[in-house]
């Protein structure tokens, strides 16, 4: 990654989108302390949370992740009611059990689960299932910011479904602050507030999501968007083709990334690196845009 920068506000839901490989989990993981950024820092509520030095449990209190696979995040070993009651002891967030168990059953039943769930091993579930105790497990630390890293693309449809609804419920609780990592427009454009848009380690433009779906202004942003199936027939949108192969991510190009690709490129896009333009509400890195 490279000149990544980017603001959540308390509360907000950002939606972060690009192609697989782009660093969107990366960048997730680096956010969360699972990775350390190789430059940079990471902030949250002003406060450097970043580094060697710092507590990797004071972080994964304030900052949670759930992943892609449900299953594989979730130790097979624990009954759901053992992997919640450890973060609830970890944290020091309840003590005693009559305090804990009640903590228990209303993680449970905030993310939809029967009461008997905590007896069961996460075998016994499935993928949606799974999916919300990872997300109750998340809940559970009362942290100030999840990192979803695309919770719903291994689910059927209908399940997909589900999960959001989950999602948009817990929106509106107060304070919660949601960066949501996925490569389905529709999916980010139904619960983000905001949408920044990645390509080969960077953000090329950020804006609210109204903005992006309505009058995207990078040629990338623009492409994704035209890759959308329209359900109705009557409308007719022109596609936006990115033609060329996608550069080495570990040696991308001295100018702008998507040099080798863009339909609209010029002269100094192969050897001038396009600053991060901020313009009212749409940040974009594009000479042209």
């Amino acid at each position: 990654m490279r000149d990544v920068s980017f603001t959540v506000t308390a509360g907000e839901t950002l939606g972060l989108v690009g192609e697989s490989g782009c660093g969107k989990s990366t960048l997730g993981r680096c956010i969360a302390g699972i990775h350390e950024p190789s430059c940079g820092d990471v902030l949250l509520g002003g406060q450097l949370v970043s580094g060697r030095h710092y507590d990797r449990r004071r972080l994964s209190r304030r900052v949670q992740m759930i992943f892609q696979d449900p299953y594989s995040s979730l130790n097979p070993r624990l009954t759901v009611g053992q992997a919640l009651r450890e973060v609830l002891r970890v944290h020091g967030l309840r003590t005693g059990r009559p305090a804990i168990e009640e903590r228990l059953s209303e993680l449970l039943d905030l993310v939809g689960l029967p009461a008997d769930a905590k007896e069961k091993l996460p075998y016994a579930f499935s993928g949606g299932q799974r999916q919300r105790i990872s997300i109750a497990r998340a809940l559970a630390a009362e942290p100030q910011l999840i990192i979803a890293d695309e919770p719903v693309s291994a689910l059927d449809v209908s399940i997909q479904a589900q999960i959001l609804n989950l999602f948009e419920h817990l929106q509106k609780r107060p304070g919660l602050t949601l960066v949501f990592i996925a490569h389905d427009l529709n999916v980010v454009r139904h619960i983000s507030d905001r949408v920044a848009v990645m390509y080969l380690g960077e953000i090329v433009e950020c804006a609210d999501a109204d903005t992006i779906f309505s009058n995207p202004r990078h040629p990338y942003t623009k492409a994704l968007l035209s890759a959308i199936p329209d359900p109705d027939p009557s409308h007719r949108t022109e596609a936006v083709s990115l033609a060329g192969e996608l550069p080495d991510p570990s040696n991308p190009p001295a100018g702008c990334g998507l040099v080798t690709r863009c339909p609209i490129r010029i002269g100094k896009c192969a050897n001038q690196h396009p600053p991060l333009d901020l313009r009212e509400t749409t940040q974009v890195r594009c000479f042209l845009a």
